[in-house]
């Protein structure tokens, strides 16, 4: 059991229940669990789930590199239900193969420096010098480099979270379920154990 308990699918308002299970349905997502955790607020699994449905869509560094860097960001954070998971038709089980070397891949010049660049950010952002951004600045405009910058950011911190949750874990939920925890501050659930 994850250390948060999931809510139950058949306790989930009409559209938290929808999103997830179209998503599990369609492909979107490998597991309800993470979902089911999120749904505690129900404003973060639409936001969530808004922000999957746009990802790679309007973006300046296409949607085959936002997947890779998704998929390498899963392997960092060690994120079981992200790394299975394929979003972008393109990804080929040797493209992800690759991205835990990807100097010795069949990736362009422009994925290797994204998934580079994801590393050190991960594991040294010091290292992310002047250098890092001329060789970035060969390959990519500047609003792509920011762009790349907030992918990088905002995957590799909700895979490091999913981490922490323990989405695949055997021992008793740490927080076990509670339909007063949805959607409530601490302060409205001790007043309402408290009455």
């Amino acid at each position: 059991m994850p250390r948060i308990e999931p809510i139950p699918l058949e306790e989930l308002a009409d559209e938290p229940r929808r999103i997830i299970e179209e998503g599990v349905s369609d492909g979107t997502y490998a597991t309800p669990v993470p979902l089911q955790i999120f749904a505690y607020k129900t404003a973060q699994i639409l936001m969530t789930n808004a922000a999957r449905a746009v990802m790679g869509k309007q973006s300046l560094l296409g949607g085959r590199i936002v997947e890779l860097i998704r998929i390498r960001s899963a392997q960092l954070g060690e994120c079981q239900p992200c790394m299975q998971s394929r979003k972008h038709e393109s990804i080929t089980d040797e493209d992800v193969a690759c991205l835990v070397a990807p100097g010795a891949s069949q990736l362009t010049e422009q994925e290797r420096l994204a998934v580079e660049f994801l590393d050190l950010l991960s594991a040294d952002h010091h290292a992310i010098d002047d250098d890092v951004y001329r060789r970035l600045g060969k390959v990519f405009t500047a609003a792509q480099i920011v762009e790349l910058g907030f992918t990088c950011a905002s995957t590799m911190g909700l895979h490091r979270f999913i981490h922490t949750l323990d989405v695949f874990g055997t021992s008793p939920p740490a927080i076990a379920y509670s339909h007063e925890q949805i959607d409530s501050a601490y302060s409205d659930v001790a007043e309402q154990t408290s009455a």
